[in-house]
């Protein structure tokens, strides 16, 4: 059986064609005038357009200050590497534990699923507290990254305004007030 043999088992359903005389005359269900009654008109759905107008709380363009590691378990990285390797994040990418598609600074934490008999030592990577103590016990180094939290600026006073504002003062003290003559 090739393509062209293919067959539908049911018919084809011809479209109602309105508005060609007969039952449905006049105006052929359209109303009455106006761009929804012509041919070839376009409307979004109304509902659809009102819902992506407004961008509802966290979900619109929202990035959040909380980072979340790439999790690797110590059962892989006993598989993958030699005794007495010195391993980086760059190294698992390498290896194909871990994915990079974005290019990012990348965060891994090591789980301690598994057991782990090698010497290693891991650099630059967070750890669970089990997973430092088997690394550890198996004559390894854990060496933990720092994370840097954010700076929050506070916030600059607008030059201009302040100083206005202190000119205003200043012509108020330097102003003496004219004395009175008598005529």
């Amino acid at each position: 059986m090739q393509i062209h043999q293919l067959k539908p088992k049911t018919k084809r359903k011809n479209k109602k064609r309105v508005g060609r005389g007969g039952i449905k005359g006049t105006y052929s269900g359209k109303g009455a005038k106006g761009q929804n009654a012509r041919s070839g008109r376009k409307l979004p759905p109304i509902v659809r357009s009102m819902i992506k107008r407004y961008p509802k709380l966290r979900g619109y363009r929202f990035n959040s200050l909380n980072f979340k590691p790439t999790i690797v378990d110590l059962s892989v990285i006993e598989k993958k590497f030699e005794e007495g390797a010195n391993i980086f994040p760059k190294d698992l990418i390498e290896k194909g534990i871990v994915k990079n598609p974005l290019g990012r600074v990348l965060v891994v934490k090591i789980l301690a699923k598994g057991d782990i008999k090698k010497n290693l030592t891991i650099n630059e990577c967070l750890y669970s507290n089990k997973a430092k103590e088997k690394i550890e016990k198996a004559g390894g180094k854990a060496n933990t990254l720092k994370i840097k939290e954010p700076v929050v600026k506070p916030k600059k006073k607008r030059v201009k305004k302040a100083k206005k504002e202190e000119k205003k003062i200043e012509e108020k003290v330097e102003k003496p007030k004219p004395a009175k003559t008598k005529k």
